[in-house]
């Protein structure tokens, strides 16, 4: 949930964070099982450095859903409750849906999983200028 990279790299698509090594932007590129390359970091997690200029593609990733007909973010999750940040703009209907404001324009509250729809991932390709 929340925020995320994805990259791709070699042909395939993996789980990514950004790094900044010496003043060059690398990817830290994740994988679920053993792979050329890559080391484990614990079980059933493999990590591999590469280049961000090497990967094909690189991708940001945020969950989104609506809760009471109304469009947020989820930033986390516990248990069977999401974390949700109202992006609807609209300060009374924030209000009105009850959310606690956090700063000036962000409404968040946890809500039941079970209440949320339309949970999906929104990914937006991130470009960079070396590329």
């Amino acid at each position: 949930m929340s925020e995320a990279y994805r990259a791709r790299w070699a042909g395939a698509d993996h789980e990514a964070a950004p790094d900044l090594v010496s003043g060059a932007l690398w990817m830290r590129l994740y994988a679920p099982a053993p792979a050329e390359g890559f080391d484990q970091v614990r079980p059933g997690r493999f990590v591999r450095a590469v280049p961000a200029a090497e990967c094909s593609a690189i991708w940001h990733v945020t969950t989104v859903c609506e809760w009471r007909g109304a469009p947020f973010l989820v930033h986390a999750e516990r248990e069977s409750e999401l974390l949700v940040e109202y992006t609807g703009g609209d300060a009374r209907h924030a209000a009105a849906l009850g959310l606690e404001r956090v700063e000036r324009g962000v409404y968040r509250a946890w809500v039941a999983r079970e209440e949320v729809s339309a949970l999906g991932e929104k990914a937006v390709e991130v470009l960079f200028p070396a590329r």
